[in-house]
């Protein structure tokens, strides 16, 4: 299935969550917090402004993100999780 997000949002593939913690212990997933984390999927065609043009992304698809806790959209697509989120939500890009 294809999604292309609309105007400044954007469609981000969440990482997988912690299986075990620093200490070694292996965490049930009823205690698994979900990521924060994810790489970007796809962009959408840029926020509108007021002057009928559109704002260049400054995301790009392969971008690895950190997005805020509660943001955005989950939505799963062929049994994998996705979030669709504003690009204003995005925290940070992970510079590798």
């Amino acid at each position: 299935m294809a999604v292309k997000p609309l105007d400044d949002r954007i469609l981000v593939k969440q990482s997988q969550a912690e299986e075990r913690t620093a200490g070694g212990i292996v965490l049930p997933d009823t205690a698994k917090e979900k990521p924060q984390r994810g790489v970007v999927i796809a962009v959408g065609a840029g926020k509108l402004m007021d002057n009928g043009q559109r704002a260049a992304s400054s995301l790009k698809k392969g971008d690895e993100v950190f997005y805020g806790k509660y943001s955005g959209t989950e939505i799963k697509i062929d049994g994998d999780e996705y979030v669709i989120l504003r690009e204003s939500d995005v925290l940070a890009v992970i510079e590798k």
